[in-house]
Order: structure tokens, then sequence, then C-alpha cells
């Protein structure tokens, strides 16, 4: 239907019969003015009718469950029951329904419109009924009327025809109740001879019109009865073709000479052709060999989410605090390992397999994850890419200050940014539409419905026990059931589904399966409506709740004789750096184990550090005695640091030791770097100082780098750190829900311009009357007279204006004061005082009744 259909559709009145149904906006006739005014009237005969009467706390929830209707906000309740109809914004609601909501709105689709409650209600409870149906359809009614797609009465029910056009059945569009067409519809193009044919054949008399001889038809149809009577006499091979068409597709196709049994159901009317080859079994008969049920299956009530597993709520806390720890250290490794410039980025955006692979084996653990690391750091806005010519990723000055905080504030934020990004790290890896591969940290991982399915899983994981596992079968059957419509070519719901809770578990929501105390505490602070704005905001409770499970950070070690230093627990800031940098990480866990190898100690001397001071800081911050062989190593690496010194000439080698020299020179490993003596105790080389330093430590020397001064080099590793960066901003799936403060000033705008649009204006003495929809005309004098007697009187007046850009509309305004050329009033339109030149008024007209 196109947007002049719609409108036309606007201001159509309960006089139209057909199809498609009566209009569903209301034009500004005097029975709705009549109507805004408080006079009762019968059941509304247009949709904007309907949305007239409701009080404002209705018309807002309208605009919160739909908030599309509010971009931008309508002028009057005509213009939002015309966008409340058009194709997007219904095809948008109707994805939003529940399963049972959706089947009471396809249920409409297939009724007569209008079609009566008692009616609607046997197509869904069927001839038996269904005390679950009939308890729960009340409630799905209400909820299709509050979202504009219901509208009219319980004697008067209609769906709103863009829903109908999309759920009613057709050739091309077979409905999802699987029924078909009409016999009216059906036989629309058949001729006059045919249709009496088959009244014969079906035992009716004859008819003088294919009218009466379709509603003699369709009366046989509907009748329980002579229906059962009629179908007693079918073969058993005609009721074996009905029940293959029963349920849906209705269509089939026979052949030019079909088979007995074909023949018999077509003769009778229990098939009718719509081409030469295809047949449809009418929606009348349908019913009848259903029972009266547009649904095999009504869902009126949600299936349950199934425990699997039940654990101590202290369990699941300290289950989900320790994955909490692993999650901030495999952030905190994740950029230590790119603190010094990570990889660079691809041309097309994002990391390179080969990149994502070396970043798994250096995290030890798989791609998968590793990807879902990647994407928790760039939500978190602790990652991005310099932006540099030769752009490569790397921390932002963000990371720093997120190393500052607690532990429990660190994870807070990571778990606020994660429930809230529509990045989506699931799909790495996959493909997209044009069959390239999709790259972790690329373009193309935002997903709009990924924050809304991650709030659903936690919620439904909310509302178990607490310390309860669910099945995750019955899980996304539940989320199906609340969700049941797709919104593409593939359906990514159940994936986002069961990528939250791999990823919760992951991340420490989650302990064994279950919902932790501050995975709830989490979910009751952050909603799929937050932006990552608010992610500093919104974790606070979740940290108040997980602080108290997580160890409190440990300021020594144990040192072992087997050169191994054993961390109890997660190490304070300053104590943790300074061991990165003297020993190596063996393994981590619980404890974490560090291995001190003559590399780790040369790499400490490489920073600045004295062997004095390494051996102070052991004793320190050990509760064992720092072992003799660490502290032989120690000496024997400083003892050997620095006796060689490389410098750049290309390079060469200088070394007091001459013997140390010839040692080298005679070696064969040098070879590659074609050394050669300048002097006794200098040697040079073709090699860069870099090469050459590495060389030499290769051969199991210790050699240091010095300046042009003369000075040892010390070397520390670089930080390097994009210019600042803001996290990535969610991409929503739809406008953003509306805060009540919008909510209460749209439906204040609303009703005043639907007030102005309404309202009954009094005739005005030498004035032009206005055409319908125009602007009053006045002339100048006459225009400042009535705006003065206004003021004086208090009394609020309609006017046309006209604004600077030429943009026209009609206004209800009380004036307060006229000078200068200007009046000041309140605008009941825009609920605000306002004050408009005299000159782009067009017109003035009381009105007959004071809107005030």
């Amino acid at each position: 239907m196109g947007t002049g259909e719609r409108d036309q559709e606007a201001h159509v009145s309960e006089g139209t019969t057909g199809a498609g149904g009566t209009g569903e906006a209301g034009g500004t006739t005097g029975a709705a003015a009549a109507e805004h005014r408080g006079t009762p009237t019968s059941s509304p005969r247009t949709l904007a009718e309907a949305l007239r009467s409701r009080p404002d706390a209705s018309l807002a929830a309208l605009l919160r469950a739909r908030p599309d209707l509010l971009t931008p906000v309508p002028n009057d309740l005509t213009q939002l029951a015309t966008r409340a109809g058009t194709r997007a914004s219904v095809v948008r609601a109707l994805e939003r329904l529940d399963r049972f909501a959706l089947q009471t709105a396809q249920a409409l689709a297939v009724a007569p419109d209008p079609a009566p409650y008692p009616v609607l209600l046997a197509l869904l409870a069927g001839d038996e009924g269904d005390t679950a149906v009939e308890s729960t359809l009340p409630g799905a009614l209400a909820g299709l009327r509050e979202q504009a797609l219901v509208w009219g009465s319980d004697e008067r029910l209609r769906l709103v025809r863009t829903a109908r056009e999309l759920l009613a059945p057709s050739p091309t569009h077979p409905s999802p109740t699987g029924l078909g067409p009409t016999v009216a519809e059906a036989t629309a193009g058949m001729s006059p001879g045919r249709v009496q044919e088959i009244l014969r054949a079906a035992q009716l008399p004859a008819t003088h019109d294919p009218v009466s001889a379709v509603a003699a038809l369709t009366s046989l149809f509907t009748d329980r009865a002579r229906m059962s009577a009629l179908l007693d006499t079918a073969p058993p091979e005609a009721l074996a073709v009905l029940d293959r068409l029963v349920w849906g597709p209705p269509y089939g196709e026979v052949s030019a000479d079909p088979a007995p049994p074909v023949r018999w159901l077509r003769d009778h009317g229990l098939l009718l052709p719509t081409s030469a080859r295809t047949v449809v079994l009418p929606r009348e008969v349908a019913l009848h060999l259903r029972a009266g049920r547009a649904h095999r299956a009504p869902e009126p009530v949600a299936p349950a989410v199934a425990p699997a597993k039940e654990y101590r709520p202290q369990v699941v806390d300290s289950a989900a605090a320790g994955q909490a720890l692993t999650a901030l250290t495999m952030v905190e490794d994740l950029l230590a390992e790119w603190n010094e410039g990570g990889p660079a980025v691809l041309r097309a955006g994002g990391l390179s397999v080969r990149d994502l692979k070396r970043t798994a084996a250096a995290l030890d653990t798989t791609e998968q994850a590793a990807a879902f690391w990647l994407e928790l750091a760039y939500a978190a806005g602790l990652l991005a890419s310099d932006g540099e010519a030769d752009e490569r990723y790397a921390p932002t000055p963000a990371y720093d200050g997120w190393l500052d905080l607690p532990p429990a504030e660190r994870w807070s934020r990571l778990a606020a940014a994660w429930l809230t990004a529509t990045r989506t790290s699931g799909l790495v890896g996959g493909q997209d539409a044009r069959a390239r591969t999709l790259a972790a940290l690329g373009p193309d991982l935002d997903r709009s419905p990924a924050p809304e399915v991650r709030h659903r899983v936690l919620a439904l994981l909310a509302r178990l026990p607490e310390g309860t596992v669910p099945d995750p079968e019955t899980l996304l059957a539940r989320l199906h059931w609340e969700h049941p419509t797709r919104t593409g070519p593939e359906d990514l719901r159940p994936k986002l589904a069961q990528w939250t809770l791999t990823e919760a578990e992951l991340l420490g929501v989650t302990g064994r399966g279950a919902l932790a105390a501050h995975g709830r505490e989490l979910l009751a602070t952050g909603g799929p409506s937050r932006t990552s704005t608010a992610t500093p905001i919104l974790g606070l409770a979740a940290a108040a709740a997980l602080a108290p499970h997580l160890p409190e950070p440990v300021d020594h070690v144990l040192l072992q004789a087997d050169l191994t230093a054993v961390a109890p627990g997660p190490l304070r800031r300053p104590l943790a750096a300074t061991l990165n940098v003297l020993a190596d990480i063996e393994s981590k866990g619980g404890a974490t184990v560090y291995r001190f190898t003559p590399a780790s100690v040369r790499r400490a001397l490489d920073a600045g550090q004295a062997a004095s001071d390494l051996h102070a800081f052991l004793a320190a911050h050990s509760t064992t005695p720092v072992p003799q062989p660490l502290s032989y190593l120690i000496d024997d690496v400083a003892r050997r640091h620095g006796h060689l010194r490389v410098g750049a000439a290309s390079a060469y080698v200088r070394c007091d030791d001459d013997a140390l020299l010839d040692e080298i020179v005679a070696d064969k490993r040098s070879a590659g770097l074609r050394l050669r003596r300048l002097a006794p105790t200098v040697l040079a080389a073709q090699a860069d100082p870099a090469t050459l330093l590495e060389g030499l430590r290769a051969m199991g020397y210790a050699p240091a780098a010095e300046s042009a001064e003369g000075d040892v080099v010390i070397t520390r590793a670089d930080t390097r750190r994009t210019p600042p960066r803001t996290a990535p901003a969610p991409v929503p799936e739809g406008p953003p829900l509306p805060d009540e403060t919008l909510l209460g000033a749209a439906v204040r705008a609303i009703r005043a311009g639907d007030e102005a649009a309404t309202v009954v204006r009094k005739e005005q003495p030498h004035t032009a009357p206005a055409e319908p929809g125009g602007l009053p005309r006045t002339t100048a004098a006459e225009t400042l007279a009535t705006v003065q007697a206004a003021v004086m009187t208090g009394s609020a007046l309609w006017i046309g204006y006209v604004n600077a850009d030429g943009a026209a509309s009609q206004r209800v305004i009380a004036p307060v004061r006229v000078e200068g050329g200007f009046v000041t009033a309140y605008d009941h339109t825009a609920d605000e005082v306002r004050t408009y030149p005299l000159h782009r008024i067009t017109g003035v007209a009381e009105l007959a009744d004071d809107p005030a």
C-alpha cells in the first residue's frame, strides 16, 4: 500500500466495507471533537478515534512500546494513527510480539473484519474449548490494543490493515496459520455456471446470482452438522487428500484428468480451482476439519525453563568470582602483549587471521576465546587503532586509568561494556553476505539484537532459584516463544543466546552455569537500552556485590630453590610489574608460578636495576629466605652484564679483556656477524647494533649497549598508547527507548496538536472560511483586534502561522501580551510559552469551546 492509499485510509469512516476493513485514522470531524471533549460516543469508527479516547498513560504506553512512532513527534492523533499503520512500523511491532500475541494477530487476520470476540476465541480455542486460551486471550488482546495493532470494541475487533495484509493468506504469501482463502475469495473469478454446478453436487438448491450461491456454499461449509454429513459421503481416499492439505499449505497441483477422489472433492466445492492445474482448500472447509482452530497448537503459556543442576549459591558466587579474576588477567595479559604496539590493522579493518592465532597462542586459549577478549577490550574502550600511517592496535590512555581501579571495579567496567555492546565476537571466522571472512575487531561485527538477547538470557536465569543451572534447550525454547519472528534471512537470535551463555561463563557473570549474585546486580542496573557511556555507573552495584568474593591482593611471594617463585594470590600492581620483568610466568591459576632465568635477570639489569637492587627487592617481598641458587644466578649474570659493550660504528664490540674478544672471534657462531679486530679491545661488525646484541646473547654472552658517549644504554619496554579514544557506540535496533520526560512532553504535544486539528471554530464575520486542513485567513487589522480581545478575556484562539522557513502550521494559543508587533502566548500545541510576530500569523479564529 502506498502513501496515498494510507492517507486515504486515515480519513475513511466506517461507512466503507471490504476485505481491507475500515479506515484506521480519523479526520477532523465534529464527532471526533465532541469525543475529545468528553461526549460519550459509540464504538470508534477509526484508529484515530480509538487513540483519541485513550488516557494519556495509555498513549505513553503505546509510544514506549513502539518508539519509532516518536521520530519525529506526530502533530496530532490522526498523524499518529497513520504512522502506526505504515508497513515498516507494523513489521517492527509484529517482530516484538510473543508467540501467543502473534497467534492472536494471525487469527484475527483470517477472521471476518470486524470480528466479535467470541469468533476470535473460537479460532484460538477450537470447538472443544481451551481453558488456557480462554484465560490468556484477554491479556494478549489488551497487549495488541496497547500497541495499536488491534482497535475497536470486543463486538467489532479490527486488526490494522497493514498487519492483515502481512498475515492474511495469499497465493504468493501463505498464511502462518496454513489457511487458504475464503469461499468468496476463491470463487471470485469463477463462472456463474460452475458455481451452480458446485451447488447441485452439494445437493443445494440453485440460486439466481453468484453472490447468493457463494453465500449458500459458505453457509454449508460453516454448518458443523451439514458439513459432517457431506464428508460422511466422501470416499476414504478423498478424506486422505484433505488430511494432507488441512494444516497447510492449502494449495495442491492436479492433472488435467484428476483421480476420482480429487474429482469428487472438486465437484463438491471442497477443493476450488485457482488455475488450470492448481486447487485450494477453502478456509471454511479447513476450519471445519481443524475443529475450528486457526493453529495446530496454540501456545498461550510460555514454556518453562527447566533446571538442569543445582548448586549452593556460595559455590556459584565463588566460581564466578574466580572466573572474573581470570577475565581480568586475560585482558591485562592481552594488552601487556600489545603494550609496545600491537599487530597492524588490515586495509579493510580488523585483525588478520595470523595475528589472531598468535594472540590466542600468547594467551594460551582458543582463537574464538581470544576474539572474545579482543572484542571485550575494544568495547570497553581499552583497545583501539592508533590512526597512524602504519596503523596498528595499541592500548588506549583509558587503559592506564582502568589498571589503577580496584579489581571489582575493573571487572564491572568489562561486564557492563559486554552487556550493552552490539559487537558480536561469535561471528569471527564466519562469512558475511559477500562471502568475506569476518575478522576480529573488524567493521562488520555489530548486531543490533545482541544487547536485548543478552538481557533476556540473564533475565531468565535470574528468575530461577539462586544456584540453579538452566537446561539450555528449554531456555532456547522460552526465548523463541518470547520472540518468535525472524528479523532477516537468518535468525541469529538462537546463536546469540548460546554465545551469551558461553561468554557469561568466561566473564564470570555466571558460575558453573548459574547466575551469580554480582550478575543479578549487573542485570538489575543494565538493560538493553543502555549505552556504553553509562557503563561506569551501570556496574557499581555489581562491583560492590563481587568485591567480597575476590581475594585481597598480596604483597609477597614464596621463593623456592628451583629458581621459581609462587604468588599465593593476585599481586599488588607495583610488585607484579617488577616481577614480570625479573622473571617469566611459567603457569597461572589459583597461584601464579614465576621462573627466574639468565635472560629474565638480564632483562631486569637492562632496565636499569643493579644486582643489589634485585637482592633487596626479593628479600623485601619473599616470606622465605632468598635461595642460594637464585642469589648466585643474579650475581653471575650481573658480573658478566655489560662486560662487553656494543655501540654504533656500523657496530662495534668493546671489552677490556682481549682474551674474551679472541674467544668471540674464534667462535664459529660469530661468522654471520662478520667481526674484525680494530684494536686489542675493539671488534668491528658489519651487522647493526641490535642484530649484534641479539647474536652475542644467543652465543651465551651478556653484552650491554652503550651510547655515543660511552654510557650504558638502559633499555625499558616503551609503552605505546593511542590518542584518546571513546568506546565504540552500540548500533541500536531501531530508535532508542524514550524516557518518561520525553514521553510526557510528546503526549502533551500530540494532544495539543489534535486539539488544534479537531476543535470546532466559531464563524468569524467578514472572514473567508478556511478550507479543510487549510489555515484561517483574516486581515491584519482583524488579527490584531481579535488577539487583543483574547488577551483581555483570557480566551484561546486558533491561528495559522508561517515560520521563517516558510513552513505553515495550525496552533491553539492563549494570548498573554501584545506589543511591538509581537504576541506572547501559551502555545497549547507546543505546551510552552512562545512569542510570535503578528505579520507571520495568517489569520485567527475563536474557539467554540475554550480548551483551557
